[in-house]
């Protein structure tokens, strides 16, 4: 391979991202991790792409709305390019209300959602049915948005490795570091500016509602994935001693979500998974110049939201180290 116009430290959604944009327009690009594509957080099971609700709106809120909404046309083109399916669905997600006063709420937020939407998603309070995959709500009423999306994380992230290879770049277990540097390296990387790491565990059930919109009950994601399976999750661990380890917390996580939708009781559990993704103080992403590293860049951050911000995330990223053109918002900086 030619000599390196970018080399990005990190072969997760975000560095992944940033190396795809920036091949997209032409530069020569480089991808070193040394534990493989997908092995932190990235390579989870959930892949909730659920924005924020649509009030008290600000600059995050509207980078997120962004980019979810060109994350359609983004995973069609690193399927087209990979070969992969991503599991990407623009599929809607249902919400319960607990009483009136969240009725009342969530009624206001779709007003908000009219504006603040553009007309290119809706959010609305609509009865519960008697649909298969309709959860049991106290007030009978749900709320039912269409920006929500799904996709699955670990085989997202790979078809994203091999579209980056397709556009001519490398992704290595280990290389020369070679041109600009942007560090994309998860929650250990968070931890050298600050931030921490948050341990996150996740279950798959083999149950097939593929094509339903995902759950949000008990502040849990229930994502019915295209291949048959149901993906619950998730912990917010602070403190933790294995990373990778499974416990109590998740036997809790699905006591918790078929209370919530019982028709998921009997579905045999296919795994259980367990990560850190990476959360920066102001649980925003940080983009922008590295701020321990002269000269050098950084996408990190994710937290919960990483795979809904990534579209945007690579294309704002692309443009400063291409360009010097900083579209960054002011709170993403480090």
């Amino acid at each position: 391979m030619a000599t390196a116009d970018i080399t990005v430290m990190g072969a997760g959604v975000f560095g992944l991202s940033v190396a795809y944009a920036c091949a997209r327009r032409g530069a020569v690009v480089r991808v070193i991790d040394p534990h493989g594509v997908a092995a932190g957080a990235s390579g989870g099971l959930v892949g909730a792409l659920a924005p924020h609700v649509p009030e008290n709106w600000n600059d995050k809120k509207a980078f997120q709305f962004e980019s979810l909404i060109m994350a359609e046309a983004f995973w069609a083109d690193v399927a087209a390019l990979s070969g992969q399916n991503v599991g990407y669905a623009r599929s809607g997600r249902l919400q319960p209300l607990a009483d009136a006063r969240a009725v009342d709420l969530a009624q206001a937020r779709a007003e908000s959602a009219a504006t603040l939407w553009q007309g290119k998603a809706s959010w609305d309070v609509i009865p519960v049915t008697d649909a298969p995959w309709m959860p049991p709500s106290p007030s009978g009423m749900v709320v039912h948005d269409t920006l929500s999306a799904l996709i699955h994380p670990r085989r997202a992230t790979c078809a994203l490795a091999d579209a980056v290879v397709a556009l001519g770049g490398e992704v290595l277990a280990n290389g020369r570091v070679e041109g600009k540097v942007v560090w994309a390296t998860g929650w250990r990387g968070m931890q050298e500016i600050g931030g921490n790491g948050v341990k996150g565990q996740a279950a798959l059930l083999d149950f097939n509602a593929a094509g339903q919109p995902q759950l949000f009950a008990d502040a849990l994601h229930i994502i019915p994935h295209g291949d048959g399976t149901v993906a619950i999750g998730s912990t917010s661990e602070r403190e933790f001693d294995d990373p990778h380890c499974t416990d109590d917390a998740l036997e809790d996580v699905l006591a918790r979500a078929y209370a919530a939708f019982p028709a998921l009781e009997s579905a045999p559990v296919l795994e259980r998974w367990a990560g850190v993704r990476p959360r920066s103080k102001s649980r925003a992403p940080v983009l922008g110049v590295h701020p321990e590293r002269t000269g050098e860049f950084i996408a990190n951050g994710g937290f919960k939201i990483g795979f809904g911000m990534a579209p945007k995330v690579g294309a704002v990223m692309a443009d400063l180290i291409l360009d010097g053109d900083d579209q960054i918002p002011d709170g993403f900086r480090a």
